[in-house]
Parts: structure tokens; C-alpha cells; sequence
């Protein structure tokens, strides 16, 4: 009852900030009572997550929105017993040494990975941020969902604002495309990566292609270099999936012209790059990096039983076995959701979902705008973050369950996509009324 009514207190207290706050406030074609209601029904999807993983699955040590939650616990507690050790445990310096592994490290049961790679292990961020939230819960679970959901939808909101000047007179269209998701609102409504990953994601877009105002370029460069901070430390392979198309999208910004051929070079220059790097140090070979993830993934997921594991071919670190491998990842990635539906209610709702993560780009073609009317360089932006992650997701990850979580920062780009796709002359007067202010 304790932690219900300190959440409590923590709505009310953030509603108000929220009602304050020229970010919530000053969107344009966003009321903040739609961004606060909005809040309000992330904070029940999160309870519902938290339902899910307390009766439905309820191995604690399983459950992620627990994991980081209970190993937080372990470095919470230095706080008062070692406040030092708090405080370099939390900003990772000086923290690497047997004191700390002995002391604390192997006390957790998620901060050493079982499958240890190069790549940096962002549960160390989830539990740091967990041991931040206790100093506001005091150990209360439900104050940790109250401001994860309140930090994604801060990070909606933005993608929002990031978004709005590429769609111009299609509000509606767009609260839908950022807002609607029903995996974004379920998965990033918790304390879990996907709830920080779209506070990152929403920030870094919006100093990245939001609308530039000379007088607020300090807000601009705060908010791309505060976004960009998060993508670092949560899931930052979302940002290499970005990468390749904001180069091309400002290089076409700056220099307009040649749009496609442009888009082209600097995916095939970045490519190159990255397996160049590989053959240089064969501890960063990218293929190497996502074949073990993907072997790492299968083991992990046969070890703990996974009721949605798919069973595929196992990638080789070679250009030949990805290559082949593309047709098996956007299966994975695009249509697998489907052959799991009738396993339960997750499942189904996963199901009925992706028909729309389908169907609105399908529906989009079919009223579609002549090519020359496009805004070329955003609809290759989103076409390039879309079809980049879709692979990264169907090449690494084998298990359903798992890939619906790892689409999440795709399903606004679907949307926007389909906007940036559909002509309103063209559209029914149904469609119309649903996409435009």
C-alpha cells in the first residue's frame, strides 16, 4: 500500500511539472493534456507489465523489469554502508577491480554476462538507473514504472516534435504513428531498455532533424548531445541502424540533388568501413560480433525453454552466409509474429499488430505520391533506419517474444513512412479524416 500511494504522489507531482513545462507544453499540434493522458495510460500498461511478469510468468529471476530492479538492491545498499563504493559503481570509474566483482558484481546475478562480449553491457545502465529511481522508491517497484513511463513518453513527445515538420498537416496521422504502437506502449512503459532507448532516440532526432531555430541552438545541440549519450549506453547498435541514413539525409539537406545515388554512397562507404575495420581488428568484426550474438541468443533461449524460439540456420562470419541469410532475417524480423499468434495473449496481440507494422506501408503504396513529390531524403531516412534494423533484428535474434521487444524504435518510422508515402488527393475521405489536423 506504501509504494501505491507513493506512486500516487508521484503522478500528481509530475502531471503538474508536465502542465509547466514549455517541452509538454509548447508542441506544436500536441495539446499536454493529450501528452498527460498519454502518461497516464503508460503508467497502466506498465502495471499490466508488471501484472504479467508478477502472475502470468512468474520466475522472478526470468522477468527483466525485475532483474535490474533486484540487482539495483546490491549497489543501493553501498550507499550506506560505502558510499565511495556507491559512487564508483555508479559512474564506472575506478570500479574495475576484485574488490568490486567480489564485493558486489557477483552478488548480482545480471551485471556479468553468461555469453561475455566486446560490446559494452548496457544492463549496467539499467541497474544504475534502477539504484537511482530507489532514491526516490525507497524500494517501492511501482515509483520505478511511474517514471519510466513518464521519461519515454518525454521521449515520444519529442520524436514527435522531431517528426512534425516532415509530415505537415497530417497531426493526427502522426500522434498515431509515434504514440499508437501497442508494443511500445506495453514494453516501454517499465523499467526496461525500451522505456530509455525512446527517451535517447526521441532527443537525438529531434537536435538531429528537428526544426532548427539559430536563437535555440544551444536547446538543439543539448538535446541531440543528451540523446546521443543515452543511444550510447542503451542498445547503441539502434544508433548504428541510424547512422547511415542522417548522413545521407543531411548531405542531401546541404547539397540537394542526386538523392538516391547520394543515400547509396554512404551506405556502401559505411559498409565497407565496417568490415574493413573487422579484417584490421578481429576483435570488431561486425559479422563475427552478430554471428555469436545469434549463437549466444539460440543457447539462451533452448537453456531457459523459450516458448517462441524459432529454429533457424546458424550464421558464419563470412559477406556469402549474411547475404543468404537476408530472405530468413526479414521473415524473422516481419512475419514470424504470425506463426506464434494462437500460443497466448502476448502472442496474439503481437499477431494483430504486426498487420498494421504491414498493412500501412501497404496501404500507403496504394495511394501513394509520384516519386518527385516525396520528401526523397526522409523517406529514405526511415526507409534506410527501417530495413537496417529489420535485418539487424532477423539476423541475431531467433525467439518472437524477443523481436517484438526489439522492433519498438521501428514502429515510428513505420508510421512516418507511411505518411511520407500517402497522397491525400488520392486517399478516401475515411483515410483522410484520420490523418489530417
Amino acid at each position: 500500500m506504501t509504494g501505491i500511494l507513493l506512486a500516487t504522489g508521484y503522478i500528481a507531482l509530475l502531471l503538474y511539472l508536465m502542465r509547466r513545462m514549455p517541452f509538454f507544453t509548447q508542441v506544436p499540434g500536441l495539446r499536454v493534456r493529450t501528452v498527460a493522458l498519454l502518461f497516464l495510460l503508460k503508467v497502466i500498461a506498465g502495471t499490466g507489465l508488471w501484472a504479467v511478469y508478477s502472475y502470468a510468468y512468474p520466475d522472478r529471476s526470468m522477468a527483466d523489469i525485475f532483474k535490474y530492479f533486484d540487482d539495483s538492491k546490491v549497489m543501493y545498499d553501498a550507499l550506506w554502508t560505502a558510499p565511495m563504493d556507491f559512487l564508483r559503481m555508479l559512474t564506472g570509474i575506478g570500479n574495475d577491480s576484485p574488490h568490486f566483482t567480489e564485493k558486489y558484481y557477483l552478488v548480482m546475478n545480471n551485471w556479468v554476462r553468461r555469453f561475455e562480449t566486446n560490446v559494452y553491457n548496457d544492463s549496467h545502465t539499467m541497474i544504475r538507473f534502477n539504484a537511482v529511481l530507489r532514491l526516490l522508491s525507497f524500494g517501492h517497484y511501482h515509483v520505478h514504472t511511474v517514471f519510466a513511463s513518464f521519461l519515454s513518453t518525454a521521449g515520444l513527445a519529442a520524436l514527435f516534435r522531431a517528426f512534425a515538420p516532415l509530415v505537415i498537416g497530417m497531426r493526427r496521422g502522426l500522434m498515431l504513428a509515434v504514440f499508437a504502437w501497442p508494443s511500445a506502449l506495453f514494453w516501454a512503459s517499465g523499467p526496461l531498455k525500451e522505456s530509455l532507448l525512446l527517451l535517447g532516440m526521441g532527443f537525438f532526432l529531434l537536435g538531429a532533424i528537428g526544426p532548427f531555430d539559430r536563437g535555440r541552438l544551444m536547446r538543439t545541440a543539448l538535446a541531440f548531445a543528451f540523446g546521443l549519450a543515452v543511444m550510447l549506453v542503451v542498445k547503441f547498435y539502434v544508433l548504428l541502424c541510424l547512422i547511415p541514413g542522417l548522413l545521407g539525409w543531411w548531405w542531401v539537406r546541404q547539397r540537394p540533388g542526386r538523392v538516391a545515388l547520394k543515400f547509396l554512397t554512404v551506405h556502401v562507404v559505411l559498409i565497407v568501413l565496417a568490415l574493413g575495420i573487422g579484417r584490421l581488428v578481429p576483435e570488431r568484426d561486425v559479422l563475427y560480433m552478430l554471428a555469436m550474438k545469434q549463437s549466444d541468443f539460440l543457447g539462451m533461449a533452448q537453456e531457459v525453454q523459450s516458448g517462441s524460439v524459432l529454429q533457424v540456420p546458424l550464421l558464419e562470419p563470412t559477406i556469402r552466409s549474411f547475404v543468404l541469410h537476408v530472405p530468413i532475417a526479414v521473415h524473422l524480423a516481419l512475419i514470424s509474429p504470425f506463426e506464434v499468434a494462437a500460443k497466448g495473449p502476448l502472442t496474439l496481440a503481437a499477431a494483430l499488430e504486426n498487420m498494421f507494422v504491414l498493412g500501412l506501408p501497404l496501404l500507403a503504396l496504394v495511394y501513394r505520391r509520384r516519386w518527385p513529390a516525396m520528401d526523397q531524403p526522409s523517406v529514405l531516412l526511415a526507409l534506410s533506419f527501417i530495413i537496417l534494423l529489420t535485418l539487424l533484428i532477423g539476423w541475431t535474434v531467433p525467439v518472437v517474444g524477443a523481436i517484438v521487444r526489439y522492433r519498438v524504435p521501428m514502429l515510428p518510422f513505420i508510421g512516418l513512412l507511411s505518411l511520407l508515402l500517402i497522397d491525400h488527393s488520392r486517399a478516401p475521405r475515411w483515410l483522410k479524416s484520420m490523418l489530417q489536423s
